[in-house]
């Protein structure tokens, strides 16, 4: 499986031009692409990169990549992340890795955002293999989880007794939907409804490109 996300990771860094702005995703999948530009860096590329978690801003300064924040690279030219799930509309869940709401800040100030996946990772409905995380502020998240199960959802603090503390200092639910989820638009508009939440896991509209390694090879998936 490894294999596979590292042979669709350098495909999607093949789009990597030099003096680029670029930004580094989050992840097992995104590991590889953090690597594979580590060595365009090295062989004279001229780069500029913004990471989405202090995991990756570690691992591409420890390669020598030169970094930047958002606010000083502004509107960046690719971003290059992996994702959770991917339907057919190349809508996304992403989050699992628990950086969901930097990914998405920065997704959105990316022209082209490119998605590295094995095939295990398409599907027909989102929320089918995977829970969708949603990252809630950690006062009263309790009552936030009452609020996020009326959606007809089961919510599971990601950590339990010990919660997991996202970079920005705030909590995951995973929320479990039995028959995967209806329709994401909506749900996307209903939870960006409930006080606490600060982010969900629903990338919809945001991926250009999705690179799949699956057995027989690579394949590219692409928005129309």
């Amino acid at each position: 499986m490894s294999e596979k996300k590292r042979l669709a990771a350098e495909k999607a860094v093949e789009l990597v031009q030099d003096g680029m702005k670029v930004g580094l995703g989050t992840g097992s999948t995104a590991y590889f692409a953090i690597e594979a530009i580590g060595r365009l860096v090295k062989d004279g590329y001229k780069i500029l990169a913004v990471p989405t978690s202090l995991a990756s801003e570690k691992q591409a300064r420890e390669l020598g990549i030169p970094l930047a924040t958002l606010e000083e690279a502004g509107t960046l030219d690719i971003t290059i992340d992996g994702a959770d799930e991917v339907d057919g509309n190349l809508d996304l869940i992403k989050g699992m890795g628990g950086a969901l709401l930097r990914e998405k800040i920065v997704a959105y100030s990316t022209r082209v955002q490119v998605i590295v996946v094995d095939d295990s990772k398409i599907v027909s409905k989102l929320g089918t293999k995977f829970p969708l995380p949603v990252e809630v502020v950690p006062f009263a998240h309790a009552r936030t989880k009452t609020y996020l199960e009326e959606l007809g959802c089961r919510a599971e603090l990601r950590g339990g007794g010990t919660p997991f503390i996202t970079d920005n200092g705030n909590h995951i639910y995973h929320l479990h939907f039995e028959r995967g989820i209806k329709d994401p638009y909506e749900l996307q508009n209903k939870l960006k409804e409930i006080p606490g939440v600060v982010e969900t896991g629903l990338f919809l509209n945001m991926a250009k490109k999705v690179i799949v390694a699956s057995d027989p090879g690579i394949w590219v998936m692409e928005r129309v």
